[in-house]
Formats: C-alpha cells, sequence, structure tokens
C-alpha cells in the first residue's frame, strides 16, 4: 500500500514518535523509507540566491539524517536521506513528489489554536498543499529527566 514513505524530522526529540510509527508501518507494507529535514535558517533559505556555504547547523541536520538513516537500513529498512533548504511545507510537500512517495509521515506537537497562529504549522501546510496522503503523528513530550510522558488528552 505504501511503498515508499517520506518521513519528514525535525531534527528533535519529536522524531522519536514519527519513527516508532514509522518502523512498525514500513515493515507490515515493505516500504522503503526517504527521510527529509528542511533546514530553514537564515543561510539555509538565502544558500542558492546567494550562493553561499552549507552552515555549521546544516552539516549538522546532515550529519543527524545520515545518522538516522543509517540505523535504519541496519534495521533493514532501504533507506535515503534528504536535506531540503527553504520553506518547509513547500520542500516537504515537493520531496514527496518528486521521490514517488505514496505517503508523508511527520510528526505534530498539538498546539492550540493561539499557538498554531504564533508559530505556524507546517503539518497543516503540507496536508493542505499536497495531494499525497498525510500521516501525522502526535510528538510525545519528555520531561528533563528524559522519560516520555502522554501528553494531555
Amino acid at each position: 500500500m505504501y511503498a515508499r514513505i517520506l518521513v519528514a524530522l525535525e531534527h528533535s526529540p519529536a522524531d522519536a514518535s514519527i519513527l516508532d510509527h514509522v518502523r512498525a508501518l514500513a515493515r507490515v507494507c515493505h516500504s522503503s523509507l526517504v527521510l527529509i529535514h528542511v533546514a530553514d535558517g537564515w543561510v539555509a533559505r538565502n544558500i542558492r540566491q546567494l550562493q553561499l556555504r552549507e552552515s555549521e547547523e546544516m552539516r549538522d541536520d546532515r550529519a543527524y539524517l545520515d545518522r538516522t538513516a543509517a540505523e535504519l537500513a541496519a534495521d533493514g529498512f532501504p533507506t535515503e536521506a534528504v536535506l531540503a533548504t527553504g520553506d518547509p511545507a513547500a520542500e516537504i510537500a515537493l520531496a514527496a513528489e518528486r521521490e514517488r512517495c505514496s505517503l508523508i509521515a511527520m510528526s505534530t506537537h498539538g498546539h492550540r489554536f493561539l499557538a498554531d497562529l504564533w508559530r505556524g504549522s507546517v503539518a497543516n501546510e503540507v496536508r493542505h498543499r499536497s495531494l499525497v496522503p498525510v500521516l501525522l503523528v502526535r510528538a510525545r513530550r519528555v520531561e528533563r529527566s528524559g522519560n516520555d510522558v502522554c501528553p494531555p488528552a
């Protein structure tokens, strides 16, 4: 059903939530995975127009993607990694089409109305831009001790 899954990663603890779900789904569907992280700092947003070099943040993002892809490949999943730059929602939707993915998987923080207005919602934008189905998994909150805690209902 889902031969190729695009997994949008934030390079944050929220990624664990979506990766847990994707591992199970990919195992059942025998899916290949395409990991994507969209660097959206100043350098990333202007890298093409100003012909800039990758920032340290972008190099760190690339290393994170490569490590995560290697872990998934070691678990038996055919995995590729893409570091994109620019507007996260637009880049995720474009990558899903370009990479011929049949599902986009991403975590969401479950912000309420005002927080979404203030911060924006990449997940909501992707949902509106893409013709590819989108799986949204609410990220677990992590206490300072590192223990996962279920978010309030």
